[in-house]
């Protein structure tokens, strides 16, 4: 029979809470947290020494260490929120996986100033009385894309969604048999207007669709014609598709309003990777929809821009509310605006200025990179390669980049991508040819350094 465990050497809570570290504990993360936690480490303590062995505590000060130690692990664990900022060096610039776009620095000092202390969020500041929150960003969408007016939901989605549901519940909605899409986490756009109220009528065929498919079609149900740009794949071989300006002029040739999906929401002059959305209002379509933290930079949201009628009935339609957004994405939203505005973007917004990129400069720091990790003993080569905009943006677009491969001898590459997700903070890479890849095109300069420090 084995020696009964001696109990007594594990000191009282009380007795445990006194030491310089626990009380530490206690104020990082609060009493009761930690005196869970200290509970907890006793139990282990107990079991420890049950079980007998070379790491059972033989005095009160062992087990106090010990249960201390148990403690801070489980609070370091427990407490510190699961939401982490991570080093993105897939290459892929707007990550879905990895909340899509970074921010401008001008969009976070906005952000801080804002939700640091009280805002005008609704409040008139003019008449001094209730005000909309509806009509913050408004202004300066309409000067970027040309509209009447704008207003700003929680993401795409909900655009899509306020749209049907305020211009066509009840009613029937014309859309190409072609652009019946599904995106990431299984949105599906007829699934979406199945919810809204809205009728789907199918018209033309998979791969072609011509103007009189809409207009055969159109009849006193109808309350939508809607087009919705294919963001995340392409049709090619025997196909057709109706101009923006043919298929508006047969809007109103049959008095429907012509609405278009454009997902992404380009600005920029020169993106011919993504319809503009100037340009679509520009042909005369009624209302556009888009996302604000793609290609556009900014947060997450949803924006509805075109004809002021039809923005003004969505403003005031009962599902406003629940996809309203708050003060944050509001100022977030207007300061990247503002650098669209200013022509700063490419230099500003890190959307842009990655996609602008040079494989120039990435090649210099690729090498800059490679020689650095080749001293600290990594095997080490830039290769040529590619970027994606990712985010469901330019399907089959490939911009030109240098990757960092990096391997040694006797790690395998899943064994170091995962040191690398597992660090602090992660590093999200990519393995290709059985290496670990880096591609610095989307890496913040200042963050190579973490790099070097993660892999040294």
């Amino acid at each position: 029979m084995g020696a009964v465990p001696d109990f007594r050497v594990i000191p009282s809570i009380d007795q445990i809470r006194q030491r310089p570290a626990v009380q530490a504990l206690e104020r990082a993360y609060g009493a009761g947290s930690t005196l869970e936690a200290l509970r907890d480490g006793a139990v282990t303590v107990r079991r420890t020494l049950t079980d007998g062995g070379p790491g059972a505590p033989d005095s009160p000060e062992a087990a106090a260490r010990a249960i201390e130690a148990a403690a801070t692990s489980v609070l370091a664990r427990d407490m510190r929120g699961s939401l982490v900022p991570v080093i993105n060096a897939t290459g892929v610039i707007v990550h879905t996986n990895l909340g899509r776009a970074p921010l401008a620095p001008a969009a976070l000092a906005h952000l801080v100033a804002v939700a640091q202390g009280y805002s005008n969020l609704e409040y008139d500041l003019e008449r001094g009385a209730r005000g909309s929150r509806t009509v913050h960003a408004e202004r300066l969408l309409t000067l970027a894309t040309g509209a009447e007016a704008a207003v700003v939901v929680n993401n795409n989605a909900a655009a899509t969604m306020l749209m049907l549901a305020g211009l066509a519940s009840g009613r029937e909605v014309l859309i190409s048999r072609g652009e019946l899409v599904e995106i990431g986490g299984g949105f599906r756009v007829p699934d979406v207007m199945a919810q809204s109220g809205a009728t789907l009528r199918e018209v033309g065929t998979t791969n072609r669709t011509r103007v009189s498919d809409y207009t055969v079609a159109a009849g006193p149900k109808t309350a939508l014609i809607l087009r919705v740009h294919p963001s995340n794949f392409r049709v090619e071989g025997f196909t057709e598709r109706p101009s923006l300006p043919a298929l508006v002029e047969a809007g109103r040739a049959v008095g429907v309003p012509v609405a278009e999906d454009l997902g992404s929401g380009n600005l920029q002059d020169g993106w011919a990777f993504e319809p503009p959305v100037r340009a679509s209002l520009e042909a005369g379509v009624d209302l556009v929809c888009f996302s604000g933290d793609k290609i556009l930079g900014g947060p997450q949201a949803g924006i509805l821009a075109g004809r002021r009628a039809l923005v003004d009935r969505l403003r005031a339609h009962p599902l406003m509310r629940a996809l309203r957004v708050d003060k944050l994405t509001l100022a977030a939203l207007e300061a990247t605006l503002l650098e669209h505005l200013a022509g700063r973007a490419a230099d500003t917004v890190p959307v842009a200025r990655m996609i602008a990129m040079p494989v120039a400069a990435i090649e210099a720091r690729a090498r800059a990179l490679a020689a650095t990790l080749a001293a600290a003993g990594w095997s080490v080569e830039v290769l040529e390669g590619g970027s994606a905009v990712g985010g469901g943006s330019a399907p089959g677009l490939e911009l030109p980049t240098r990757l960092v491969a990096v391997s040694r001898a006797g790690l395998s590459a899943d064994a170091l991508e995962g040191r690398l997700r597992g660090g602090r903070p992660p590093i999200i890479a990519r393995i290709v040819d059985d290496r670990v890849v880096l591609d610095l095109r989307t890496v913040a300069p200042g963050e190579d350094d973490t790099i070097v420090n993660a892999l040294r």
